[in-house]
């Protein structure tokens, strides 16, 4: 079990520690990673979808040995289903069963009826009750969906570590969690927010490292292969598609095209399986039309002279 003590002592250690989970960062992530660690401070992760940052959640708590508590955001998140609530239905029973024996003294009651047994934990609140040298991963997942006034909320949470409930008093963490938050930008969050957390956008890899994780997580394509699917990847995004293809769809063609047997890419292959990489008609559309021909035989007379 790894406790305080054992969070990366430099920045190479940080790298290490991503790597044995299987995470292929650069470093300029890693350095962000290990300051927040270090620091105490949330980690606000910005960048377009299929990139990598949920994953450092999930591959952060791995390599911790840290309980991952995950908190997806949508649209309409309230306290209630993020933070915490009552059990109204218990609170009912036992306010009925008090009046039934006579025993319903006004401050008595609420006393009892607003204790911890009828306070259901949510994910928020689950995360700042971690055990002790132990603090959870609390991953705040796309936060861009939810709205402003969510964003207010977790101001007290990302700055004191802490939740305020009227009826009950505030909850503080004994051990604050490690919290990272991910956004896929479809909107601006508030620069509030912002200041209480160390910034990195997750941007597109390169080549070179993106060649890294195909062989990582999609062992069974040939190193031809693996290849020349980076380099159509990495063209693809070069060009202006409604939404380019994130790493998350390079692994999975890979993975798709090893199951297929292939050895290296052709225009009926790449027509036939388009689907795995691109998610917009349109793109699939603009590139079987012609353009995906003119970038394979881009990536063949690449890779020929390299």
């Amino acid at each position: 079990m790894k406790t305080v003590s054992d969070l990366p002592a430099h920045i190479d250690e940080t790298i290490e520690l991503l790597a044995a989970a299987d995470y292929v960062a650069d470093r300029s992530l890693a350095t962000v990673l290990f300051l927040a660690l270090r620091m105490g401070r949330p980690l606000f992760l910005e960048g377009e979808a299929g990139v990598g940052k949920t994953e450092l959640a999930k591959v952060l708590s791995k390599a911790l040995d840290r309980p991952l508590i995950r908190l997806q955001c949508y649209e309409g998140l309230d306290l209630s289903s993020a933070v915490y609530e009552w059990n109204h239905a218990a609170q009912m029973i036992e306010i009925r069963l008090r009046e039934a024996s006579g025993d319903a003294a006004s401050e008595a009651l609420r006393a009892d009826i607003f204790s911890e047994r009828f306070l259901i934990r949510r994910p928020v609140l689950q995360a700042l009750e971690g055990e002790a040298g132990r603090a959870p991963v609390l991953l705040i997942d796309e936060l861009d969906r939810t709205d402003e006034a969510f964003e207010a909320f977790l101001l007290e949470v990302l700055s004191d570590h802490q939740v305020s409930i009227p009826e009950f008093g505030t909850i503080r963490a004994q051990d604050p969690p490690i919290v990272v938050i991910t956004t896929n930008r479809t909107r601006e969050i508030h620069d509030a927010l912002k200041r209480r957390c160390l910034y990195h956008w997750v941007d597109y890899p390169s080549a070179e490292r993106e060649l890294a994780i195909v062989r990582l997580k999609a062992p069974g394509a040939s190193d031809d292969l693996s290849r020349e699917i980076v380099s159509y990847v990495q063209k693809l995004r070069a060009a202006d598609l409604f939404k380019s293809p994130g790493v998350a769809e390079t692994i999975d063609w890979a993975t798709a095209l090893t199951e297929l047997d292939a050895i290296a890419l052709d225009p009926s292959l790449i027509s036939d399986t388009l689907g795995v990489l691109l998610k917009y008609q349109d793109d699939i559309a603009r590139i079987e039309k012609g353009e995906g021909r003119e970038i394979l035989n881009a990536v063949k007379r690449e890779l020929a002279v390299g």
